[in-house]
């Protein structure tokens, strides 16, 4: 009898290992080649008017202000249809359509002139207390988001973290959760909240999505210049 149950538990679990391991195939499968996370613009639902604010900085003299260059970056980005896929890349920026919530941030800076990768290094080596990163690596650390709300609150003005403030978050804001980061858009839901443009994980359905209000580990809010 003991033999005969224990062929049984061995047969289970060999059957359990194998539909585990069948799953996490498809997964992976599914994540790799098949996300079709949608770049479709939500329509702006706020009946109200809140202007987009622009800033007087226009860092890579292209004639469009900071503000809505990375605005227009972060859109830019995500029209690409990245698919989620965290990764070390030797040059940085990843370069094979693949990236992580950090990633939108640093392309849309990038759009307005910001390179995220040599100024948080640069952040990080003369500011080494506040990052307590043993061996810092500028192909890595920029794209993480606890230095990110570092070195924003090094370099950028600090804003409201209360969503109900809504004429203080625009269009080309950053904002921080606890881990993770997006840029704020600039259509809003009924309530007058914007909408956030992110890259979450391979499950999402849009990368512009209305989930400000539904947070409740908003860390940070930043804006690059006045």
């Amino acid at each position: 009898m003991r033999s005969d149950m224990t062929r049984k538990d061995s047969a289970m679990y060999y059957a359990i290992m194998i539909v585990l391991f069948v799953f996490c195939s498809i997964v992976f499968y599914v994540q790799t080649h098949y996300q079709h996370t949608s770049a479709i613009r939500p329509e702006d639902d706020y009946k109200g008017k809140i202007p987009q604010l622009h800033s007087s900085e226009d860092r890579d003299d292209d004639g469009v202000d900071d503000q809505l260059d990375i605005l227009n970056g972060a859109l830019a980005y995500v029209s690409t249809h990245p698919k989620y896929k965290s990764r070390y890349y030797e040059n940085g920026y990843p370069d094979d359509n693949y990236g992580v919530c950090t990633d939108v941030v640093a392309y849309a800076l990038k759009y307005a002139g910001y390179d995220l990768q040599v100024l948080v290094d640069a952040d990080i080596r003369v500011h080494p207390q506040d990052y307590m990163v043993a061996e810092p690596d500028a192909n890595i650390d920029f794209r993480r988001v606890r230095n990110l709300n570092i070195f924003f609150s090094h370099t950028a003005v600090a804003l409201t973290t209360d969503v109900s403030e809504i004429e203080a978050w625009q269009g080309g804001d950053i904002v921080i959760f606890e881990r993770h980061i997006g840029i704020v858009s600039d259509r809003r839901n009924k309530n007058g909240v914007p909408y956030i443009i992110h890259h979450n994980d391979p499950w999402q359905m849009a990368y512009e999505q209305d989930i400000l209000e539904k947070r409740t580990d908003i860390v940070g809010h930043y804006r690059i210049s006045k």
